[in-house]
Formats: structure tokens, sequence, C-alpha cells
């Protein structure tokens, strides 16, 4: 898995719409990267970045929009 050490330098940074709203536990995610989609801590904008391949990522996605890690 891939890593960038500083995530700041990327733009068109969005907030995950299944974060926790209000308690801070919130990720976001940056579009159109071409090694993948890079994953963050919105706390910490200018701390590294998890790159994940887009399949893997779509496939997450679709977990979660199914349930598949409900609590």
């Amino acid at each position: 898995m891939k890593t960038i050490p500083d995530a700041s330098a990327l733009s068109a940074w969005r907030k995950s719409s299944y974060s926790d709203n209000g308690t801070g536990g919130c990720i976001e995610v940056s579009d159109n990267h071409p090694n993948g989609v890079p994953v963050r801590d919105s706390k910490n904008p200018h701390g590294p970045a998890i790159v994940f391949a887009a399949a893997a990522w779509t496939t997450f996605v679709t977990a979660t929009k199914r349930g598949e890690f409900a609590a």
C-alpha cells in the first residue's frame, strides 16, 4: 500500500458522507489521483494519506453502503 507523507499538497479533498459527524471521527478522500484513492484523517491535513487501489476502494465503498461493517 502506498502512502503520501504530507497529503496537504493534494487538492480537492472531500469529507466522507459516512464519517462520524460531530465527534471529529472523519476521513477525507481526494478524487482523480493517478495512483488510486488517497484517504486521510481530517483532523491531520498535513499528515499522511494512504492510497488505495481504485478497485479496492470501490469494493470497500460498496460493502459500506450494504451495511457489511455495521456495528
